[in-house]
């Protein structure tokens, strides 16, 4: 079997586990295969934790939960220099971090220190603790959650911080047809009917080896510059259409373009083509784009969110005709 259809067996099982949430399952994928960082927000009840550790499961993946509460240390996340009683030295005992699948819960109700400290660990893939760094593994990746930004106890990512993840997915509550599913399933999972154990269906090594297959995909010169020109048009919006002036206080940095490079080129390696195509890049562009953009007083005013910037400029860039 090749890796490729091992990942389509991997997403079954993710189906066979979460109902719906097709496009979650998808973008999860995506990260796994190019080792970009996901922010999830949506409601409690959406099995976002579960999702998250049934993929590290179907990997062989070594998985740690973190819950992120306003009396959090960077010591409790990164590990700390722990006294040895017998001999007098110190040595360091590794924090949660170490692990090849981290969910990082309610992520935005963690202090600064604890957010500096992840910073390094997602943008470096190392952790730096009594003077010392020390490497993350190979396959390391952050998968977090966020409550919306009303709720109580809540607190803004910095903007360094929200520019590490990959993509931003914004969840919603399940159909009426899908929440029945779900009442059914938990019934099954209650009275024993699913309790078979789960054999992996990937290795972090077979995973590391696909992340190469997908940085080996053909993205013509007309995608390169459809990428460039949709996150540049976020820094001259008001160029494009005089209307916009000033709606966004910044807009995406290079860092966005090569995320959606990534993104897009690990979609296509899923649907089994080896080229990207337009339609990818609309497809990923929200999710590439919505954390990155900061919208000023007069855009709030106007009632512009994120969203609906995103599709102003897919509106306003020219989609490319053909993929040479």
């Amino acid at each position: 079997m090749s890796i490729q259809a091992e990942f389509q067996t991997l997403k079954q099982h993710l189906q066979t586990v979460i109902v719906g949430q097709e496009a979650l399952l998808d973008k999860m994928l995506i990260a796994l295969l190019t080792g970009g960082h996901v922010l999830l927000e949506g409601p409690p009840g959406l099995a976002k934790t579960t999702a998250v550790k049934t993929l590290a499961n179907g990997v062989h993946a070594s998985f740690q939960r973190i819950q992120f509460t306003p009396d959090l240390m960077p010591g409790d996340v990164m590990g700390s220099d722990v006294l040895d009683v017998n001999t007098g030295a110190l040595s360091f005992v590794k924090g949660p971090i170490f692990n090849e699948i981290v969910l990082a819960d309610e992520i935005n109700r963690a202090p600064p220190k604890v957010q500096s400290a992840l910073l390094e660990a997602m943008a470096e893939k190392q952790v730096t603790a009594g003077g010392q760094t020390r490497a993350l593994p190979e396959m390391f990746l952050v998968m977090a959650t966020q409550n919306p930004l009303e709720q109580s106890g809540t607190y803004p990512l910095p903007e360094a911080q929200l520019d590490r993840f990959m993509l931003h997915l914004v969840l919603d509550y399940p159909t009426e047809s899908e929440e029945l599913e779900i009442l059914r399933r938990d019934r099954a999972h209650h009275f024993g009917e699913d309790k078979e154990p789960v054999n992996p269906f990937l290795t972090p090594e077979k995973v590391l080896h696909a992340r190469r297959d997908v940085s080996e995909q053909y993205v013509s010169d007309s995608i390169e510059k459809y990428i460039v020109q949709l996150i540049a048009a976020t820094r001259k919006l008001g160029d494009l259409d005089r209307s916009l002036a000033g709606i966004l206080e910044v807009g995406a940095s290079p860092r966005a373009s090569i995320a959606l490079l990534h993104a897009v080129s690990a979609y296509a390696w899923l649907q089994g083509r080896d080229f990207v195509t337009p339609d990818d890049v609309i497809k990923l562009l929200p999710d590439v784009l919505r954390h990155r953009l900061i919208i000023s007083f007069s855009g709030r005013a106007q009632k512009w969110t994120p969203d609906t910037i995103i599709q102003k400029i897919i509106q306003l860039i020219p989609v490319p005709v053909g993929l040479e």
